[in-house]
């Protein structure tokens, strides 16, 4: 069997700005050849993980192998790897020809060696004329650009200067390639054409390419593998099919296409409670009685009328629009509004069932139930986490106990006042679940709260954070 080797390891690496963590003990194995897609929302930390491979950056924590060589403290310029920027960063004052031809004139290589006092002193030189003239025709003919190497870069269009970029980076022959959203300052039609472009010079090449994107089409489009980024952590890797059928968690599920995310009830083995339905599935293993996240993407919901005996859950349909191949409708049921995607059309007013094949139904365990912090007691009926007072019941402890305080989601209460909190916080994210939106409420000290809320929010919202004294558990926390 073949050895796949590994051309980059990055182990335990973490980033933090100002004591600000962008980049949390991630590890990550890239293979040769592969095209690997770095995907998330700003502020994800996928550009800075980029940045730490290409050697402009150093991890504050961990280590960076390339080809198995610990480079993580090595200069950019001494990296078997290439970047193409957003911006192109050309020379306007250069043409095609030159702009691709600056770094290898800089370039020195190995050329022999020499005796000198009885030690052997390696030899190197510049590339000639020749040479270079060689590689750079190369590199344009690769992008598509044979004629274009006395043009002046000003008088190109975005996608043929993007195009300028990328034999730049390629003329130097990396063992890597890192792209930071090459294609995000063209138009639609234009990111189309050069997704295939660049689809198929990575078949060419050979060569590892690292892709960086937000564009969830374009990860699924270009990869082998998919890396979903979230607050600096890696959420899930793996084949666009493996992502996109079995998200990881609800945030990948969420950002990964569309979906129908719910939160519901693990009875037994292949048995689910969907918003009050015994549902089949074909996942096992959870425990009794575990609450769980399923998701249902829209292709897999099957609109049937009402009394056919196939139907799983009753609903009516509230909006039905043609979409061509198929139709999308928005289907209420036990409070909950589904979005299908099917080739049936059932009119608004409609009143229908629901079926899903059970391998339709994907179930995820919740990454978390409860709010957890570290705490101290710091007065009788206070304790103290996240640098507040909360007022608490803290009989059975005593001032200066270290503890964990506990909160369910749904005892956290959000006011649009944030002097009407005990503290505040900002909306960093909010997913529909079916009959209650779960929120992400982040703080200003590296520890988030997760709040189970009847009441939609918009991301970035300024809110006070109020928990009731009876709704906070302490437990002595465990010191070993």
């Amino acid at each position: 069997m073949e050895k796949i080797e590994k051309i980059i390891e990055i182990k335990n690496v973490s980033k933090q700005y100002d004591g600000i963590t962008v980049v949390d003990d991630i590890n990550l194995s890239i293979k040769k050849e592969e095209f690997v897609t770095l995907l998330g929302p700003s502020g994800c930390g996928k550009t800075t993980t980029l940045r730490m491979i290409a050697g402009f950056e150093t991890p504050t924590s961990g280590r960076i192998f390339l080809n198995g060589r610990d480079v993580t403290d090595t200069p950019p310029h001494l990296r078997e790897v290439n970047t193409v920027f957003q911006r192109y960063a050309l020379f306007p004052h250069l043409n095609v020809y030159n702009n691709i031809a600056f770094g290898l004139k800089l370039k020195k290589i190995p050329d022999g060696f020499s005796e000198k006092k009885g030690k052997t002193i390696p030899l190197f030189r510049k590339f000639t004329k020749s040479e270079i003239d060689e590689k750079v025709n190369k590199a344009l003919k690769m992008v598509g650009l044979d004629a274009y190497g006395r043009r002046d870069v000003n008088s190109l269009s975005g996608g043929q200067m993007q195009r300028v970029a990328i034999a730049r980076a390629l003329v130097n022959e990396p063992v890597v390639l890192l792209l930071d959203e090459p294609l995000g300052a063209l138009d639609l039609k234009m990111r189309k054409e050069m997704q295939l472009e660049l689809k198929s010079m990575h078949k060419n090449l050979g060569i590892t390419f690292i892709y960086v994107t937000h564009d969830q089409e374009e990860a699924l489009t270009l990869s082998d593998t998919v890396v979903v980024m979230r607050d600096g952590a890696i959420q899930q890797a793996g084949t666009p099919k493996k992502i996109y059928d079995e998200p990881a968690n609800a945030y990948v599920a969420d950002f990964i296409g569309q979906s129908n995310i719910l939160s519901g009830v693990f009875i037994e083995d292949f048995k689910v409670d969907l918003l009050g339905h015994v549902i089949p599935c074909v996942d096992k293993g959870f425990a009794k009685g575990a609450k769980v996240d399923i998701v249902i993407r829209p292709e897999d919901i099957y609109v049937l009328e009402k009394h056919n005996p196939k139907g799983m859950i009753p609903g009516r349909v509230l909006t039905s629009i043609f979409k061509g191949a198929q139709y999308e409708m928005t289907v209420e049921t036990a409070g909950y509004e589904f979005l299908v995607q099917d080739v049936n059309a059932f009119e608004a007013g409609a009143e229908v069932a629901l079926f899903m094949a059970p391998d339709a139904i994907h179930i995820m365990k919740k990454p978390r139930t409860v709010n957890e912090f570290e705490a101290v007691v710091t007065a009788e009926g206070e304790v103290t986490f996240l640098e507040t007072a909360f007022p608490c019941n803290t009989e059975g402890f005593e001032a200066g106990d270290e503890v964990l305080a506990r909160i369910a989601f749904d005892k956290v209460k959000l006011t649009d006042d944030e002097s009407d909190g005990i503290m505040g916080g900002n909306i960093a994210d909010a997913l529909y679940k079916g009959t209650y939106y779960a929120v992400q409420v982040s703080t200003e000290y590296d520890e988030d709260f997760f709040v189970d809320t009847p009441e939609e929010w918009d991301l970035n919202d300024r809110v006070g954070i109020r928990v009731e004294p009876e709704d906070i558990s302490l437990e002595i926390k465990d010191k070993r």
